[in-house]
């Protein structure tokens, strides 16, 4: 029989897709001695089991009563009992940490009896109806679907008729009050009285955990973060511990480094006479875990211990939940703690040089697209701001928008392509949507551990917690501060860095990432202030790991660049090549009018004349771009346009003519317009994406990629009588079959030839194949007889795989097919591995088994997204190519991939 329920003695961390990762964690600390209140986990295969069938799994209710007895047996307590009860909480925990995305409930077991007894058990009425209402609050919400803001919203009108601002303000008579006016709530709203039976309670609450996986802000969590739908969500079953008993009690979250910037040190929030749920809602500010050792320096002392020795065990940052029962430490939670971009480098290369972990390992805990938000640009600290107040920087990042007050304005004016920042008192899981779709996110109240924060630092967004010198008030959609108002619309600016929140925008900088990447270690080093040492120690993080990048991987990674400049600018952030040099692209703007007499041409004269007049300018851009990457490969693509983008549009052109001759114009441009329209009727396609393009227009218009190729030739022999040593390679683009390629090759070999003899000069310039299309994937064995290389055009490729136009269909139904679960993220985003990387990784296999010394690489923008870079790892191409803001990413992932598989060697 399939094992549902485990004690936490039977796990270890190492088994979180079993037990999720706050089941694993739990069960590691267990056995690390360390002081964990006992509890059971209940597996995710059981809630797989649950979604698949839609009832819980049988036989489960029996192990959750043998485990709740052996639990029951060991502290001497029975789960409701009137005198001395055992209660426990609910808590979910996938095998990846949803911060706040899924429920949890605490207190179960409580009711009209055990309430009592629970009163006489801790002698404190008061923290006995405390823990009563809470109960049913997060129980009517959670398990009965009642909105929360109703329970909120009668807690606040207690508060402000007592007259107080804290829950802990109001009394036990208050609370006792406000459980009558909560099991009201219930009864009206649900129908049913608020269960009295424990069991009855624990059973619910276990289903609606279960039932959080699959909630609307849990799926789009999981969508952003690339989590599978089908992992499933664990369910722990934990003896409750309180840090409400008073002013000797109280709970906290904790990191044993700061996850914000990486610094080491002691790192969070802690609040007296309090429960978890009050840490992370935000509703309470918190104190710091330096007031916490002034309050009890005992539990500090034996956390700061614990800390270490997580850590220590653990060898990354941790983030520890804990409560203080009157002055006793208990460890409620630890995981690896989320980080921001910046602290994830500093943290590796700290424990790189605390001889915790290894160069590998250090590589392997940073990604690609965290170095990409380093190098953002960021607030320019010389220009003239206006500084409104300054909270907590939550999360890094310079972003400036207008203020909104809700997740729905939030989202609804970011598909209106605005910039806005989402402005709250304090933000919950509902408000994921909107905190998505902000560029930054600003709260009023909570710590660094604050739900906003935790989240916020997840995603990479700019964060500013905690300001309390802002005065929110979201049904008037503005907030005050110093006198001065902001309303909603109004251009905000909040520096997650530091905490500080300007009044309009602010002009920005580049990175000092970006500095060092552009002029090297030394000089970025000058330009940061002597005293800035976060800054000193990140860049000089990023050079190391980067490094180590650079000697471990094996695929190279080259630049698209279509002018010199780029091509300088690739080679100035790594670049070892030019793996797509787009020639279409040159034949825009003033030469445009060139390609249409082209096409125009009436006779084979003309159209000489029109090539005549693009050779020389195409051999000067080629001259150029040789010249920029001297001694790197770069591998430029024979044209490949539909041509109607060298034509005017159709109709507008029609409409133009019929106007003309409405008016009986006969002047020459009215007769040049008619002649055109006739070229752009009889050139029209339905779908120019797969008309008249590629290799198919070199063959259709002989001469023009026989121009081409005369230019590449003899820009390759000027740059050899330079001095220079030029690597340039010609690439036939949209090939399906053998023969195109014979055809433009035996073209292509004459013209080398020529210019060799003509030039006096040898010509080593290898001749490939894009493949691009479905067919020369499944032929890539023919194709490799006449191809030096492969280049893999994964945006076509995609396109011909899928059979839809990016361009048409991104907008059109992309959305719904994620919610659906079509996609789990766009195929044109990163590489559909089973079907796109299926042709890929069989044309590598049929190509090499043809030529075996073929080079193989990928120039489509797949080429610098990280998850697409391991697959190419994987399936062994020699290089990738990507825009060159995206190589040092490529970099850093090729790195990783090489790691990761455990084939990386030093080079």
């Amino acid at each position: 029989m399939v094992k549902y329920v485990y004690e936490f003695s039977e796990g270890n961390k190492d088994l979180k897709d079993l037990l999720g990762g706050k089941g694993a964690n739990l069960a590691e600390m267990t056995n690390l001695g360390l002081p964990v209140p006992p509890g059971f986990t209940i597996t995710t295969d059981a809630c797989r089991e649950y979604m698949h069938s839609g009832v819980l799994p049988p036989g489960l209710r029996v192990e959750v009563t043998q485990s709740l007895r052996q639990l029951e047996d060991a502290l001497g307590r029975q789960l409701g009992d009137f005198h001395d009860p055992l209660l426990v909480s609910v808590r979910s925990g996938a095998k990846f940490s949803m911060p706040g995305m899924m429920e949890t409930v605490l207190n179960v077991g409580l009711n009209d009896a055990s309430v009592e007894g629970l009163a006489s058990f801790a002698n404190n009425e008061r923290f006995a109806w405390d823990s009563y209402r809470r109960l049913i609050q997060m129980f009517g919400k959670t398990v009965l679907d009642i909105d929360g803001d109703l329970f909120a919203h009668a807690l606040e009108a207690k508060k402000t008729a007592k007259g107080v601002a804290a829950d802990t303000g109001l009394d036990a008579e208050d609370l006792k009050a406000l459980v009558t006016e909560f099991k009201a709530i219930v009864k009206r709203e649900s129908g049913r009285d608020f269960p009295q039976h424990p069991r009855e309670q624990l059973d619910l609450a276990i289903e609606a955990v279960f039932n959080s996986w699959n909630t609307e802000r849990a799926r789009l969590y999981r969508r952003r973060e690339r989590i599978s739908d089908d992992l499933g969500t664990a369910v722990n079953v934990v003896a409750m511990v309180f840090g409400n008993l008073g002013d000797d009690s109280g709970t906290g979250v904790c990191f044993t480094r700061d996850p914000a910037t990486g610094t080491p040190g002691d790192y969070g929030d802690y609040l007296p006479n309090a429960q978890g749920e009050d840490v992370v809602a935000g509703i309470r500010n918190t104190l710091s875990l330096a007031d916490f050792e002034k309050l009890d320096p005992n539990a500090f002392g034996e956390l700061k211990q614990v800390m270490r020795r997580l850590e220590t065990h653990y060898r990354d940052l941790c983030d520890i939940e804990f409560t203080v029962e009157r002055g006793k430490l208990w460890m409620l939670q630890t995981r690896v703690g989320k980080r921001t971009a910046a602290a994830a480098f500093r943290i590796a290369h700290h424990l790189v040089e605390e001889h915790l972990i290894t160069m590998d390992e250090a590589l392997e805990r940073v990604t690609g697209e965290q170095l990409s938000k380093l190098m953002f640009p960021q607030f320019d600290v010389k220009a003239d701001r206006t500084l409104l107040a300054k909270g907590m920087a939550a999360s890094p990042g310079a972003a400036v928008g207008q203020a909104v007050f809700s997740s729905a304005t939030a989202e609804a004016w970011k598909a209106e392509g605005k910039d806005v920042i989402l402005v709250r008192r304090e933000t919950n899981p509902d408000d994921l949507g909107g905190m998505i779709a902000s560029v930054g996110v600003l709260t009023s109240r909570g710590g660094k551990t604050s739900h906003a924060a935790v989240v916020a630092r997840g995603m990479g967004t700019t964060c500013v917690v905690g300001a309390e010198a802002l005065q929110v008030d979201v049904a008037a959609k503005q907030f005050a501060v110093n006198g001065t108002v902001i309303t909603e619309g109004d251009t905000i600016a909040i520096d997650g860095s530091t905490g500080e929140i300007f009044l309009g925008s602010v002009p920005v900088v580049p990175s000092p990432v970006v500095r060092y990447l552009e002029d090297g270690l030394d000089a970025a080093l000058d330009e940061v202030a002597v005293d800035d040492e976060e800054t000193r120690e990140l860049v000089v993080a990023v050079d190391a790991l980067l490094t180590h990048a650079d000697e471990v991987r094996k695929l190279h990674v080259e630049a698209n660049a279509d002018t010199p400049e780029d091509a300088q600018r690739a080679r100035t952030l790594g670049g070892q090549g030019i793996g797509l040099c787009r020639t279409e692209h040159m034949f825009l703007g003033d030469r445009r009018v060139l390609v249409e007499r082209l096409i125009l041409a009436k006779d084979e004269a003309e159209q000489q004349s029109a090539l005549d007049a693009l050779m020389p300018l195409q051999r000067e851009d080629f001259i150029g771009i040789l010249t920029a990457m001297d001694g790197l490969p770069v591998t430029i693509r024979l044209i490949d346009p539909p041509l109607h983008e060298f034509l005017p549009d159709y109709t507008e052109l029609k409409v133009k003519v019929a106007l003309a001759e409405e008016r009986g114009d006969t002047s020459e441009d009215a007769a040049r317009d008619k002649v055109l329209l006739a070229a752009v009727d009889k050139t029209r396609e339905a779908n120019p994406m797969l008309g008249l393009r590629g290799v198919r227009l070199g063959i259709v218009i002989p001469g023009l990629f026989t121009m081409q190729v005369r230019a590449i030739a003899e820009a390759h022999a000027a740059r050899l009588k330079a001095g220079g040593a030029p690597k340039a390679e010609i690439m036939i683009p949209l090939a399906a079959s053998v023969m195109e390629l014979h055809l433009i090759r035996d073209e292509a070999e004459a013209v080398l030839k020529a210019v060799a003899e003509e030039q006096g000069v040898t010509l080593d310039i290898p001749i490939g194949a894009m493949i691009e299309l479905p067919r020369a994937a499944f032929t890539a064995d023919r194709m490799a007889d006449v191809a030096e290389f492969f280049s893999f055009g994964t945006n076509d490729l995609t396109q011909t795989t899928w059979g839809f136009s990016r361009d048409d269909v991104e907008g059109a139904f992309f959305t719904q097919y994620t919610e659906k679960g079509v996609f789990s993220v766009s195929p044109f985003e990163s590489i559909d591995t089973q079907g796109v990387g299926g042709l890929v990784k069989m044309a590598v296999e049929k190509g090499r088994a043809t030529r075996p010394d073929i080079t193989l690489g990928v120039c489509g923008e797949h080429g610098g997204d990280p998850d697409s870079i391991h697959f190419f790892h994987g399936v062994g191409l020699d290089y990738v190519s990507c825009s060159p803001f995206r190589i040092p990413i490529a970099r850093l992932e090729a790195g990783r991939a090489a790691v990761v598989s455990g084939g990386g060697d030093t080079r």
